[in-house]
Order: C-alpha cells, then structure tokens, then sequence
C-alpha cells in the first residue's frame, strides 16, 4: 500500500495494509473512494481508493484513553 504517511502506524508500528484495522466508512467519489478506517491502536485514517490502489493520505493520533465514569 502506498502511504503519504510511510508503510507502518507511526504510532504502533503496525503495517498499513495488514489486518485488522476497523472500516469506520465508506464514500464513493468519482474517482473512486474514500474509506475511513481506525488502527489497532485507535488511530483514524483515511484510504484513498482509485486506479492507483488503496494509500493512506491522513491519520490521527490514537485516542486518548477514556477517564472511567463513576456515579456519586
């Protein structure tokens, strides 16, 4: 997979085209596609589908950790 972000999460080190990453959506363009998918590690990325493959153009930090709620 071509990456404007390199071949690995910078983040966790996982490989972009590896499983598993979760498919968060899809949009069809007239180019072809756009898939926004979340890393292992919690990071948002956004896939550009077209004639030329599938390449990351955009990724986030991971999500930050949630603070447990508790009630009072």
């Amino acid at each position: 997979m071509i990456s404007t972000t390199g071949t690995v999460c910078p983040h966790c080190g996982w490989p972009d085209d590896a499983e598993p990453f979760q498919v968060v959506s899809r949009h069809g363009t007239a180019a072809g596609g756009t898939v926004w998918t979340r890393c292992g590690c919690g990071s948002l990325q956004v896939r550009i589908v077209d004639g030329r493959g599938t390449r990351i153009v955009s990724r986030s930090r991971p999500a930050a950790a949630q603070p447990s709620s508790t009630c009072r």
